[in-house]
């Protein structure tokens, strides 16, 4: 099995990304419904709270393969680009599209040892 790579420099853009998709979520639904602007935090913090890869994080609730950790990541990057850009003006929304695509860059090692092989450890 290959080492996980350090991700600590890519941590921190994945962290500032997913802190302004907790905000700009629940801002951009606040107008259509309130209950949908809930249900979007629960959505964006739970889901990468329960389902994680073994090897990626300490604690493990409900173990998935490295392709889902992959896809709740671009969740949480679509979810702040579009909804920066639906509830902010465009010098709020284009540092955010900025910070996404950094983002992408800097997670292509870990995504690349998150597809290395079989991660859902029984």
């Amino acid at each position: 099995m290959a080492t996980r790579p350090d991700d600590r420099g890519s941590s921190v853009l994945r962290f500032a990304v997913e802190l302004v998709a907790w905000v700009a979520t629940p801002w951009a639904l606040a107008g259509s419904s309130w209950l949908l602007a809930a249900l979007s935090v629960v959505v964006l913090i739970g889901l990468p709270t329960c389902f994680s890869t073994p090897g990626d994080k300490s604690s493990v609730i409900v173990a998935v393969p490295g392709w889902v950790t992959i896809l709740l990541v671009l969740l949480q990057l679509a979810a702040a680009v579009a909804s920066s850009w639906l509830a902010w003006p465009a010098w709020a929304a284009a540092p955010v599209t900025l910070l996404a695509a950094a983002t992408l860059v800097t997670e292509r090692r870990r995504w690349r040892w998150l597809t290395s092989g079989d991660r859902l450890l029984a």
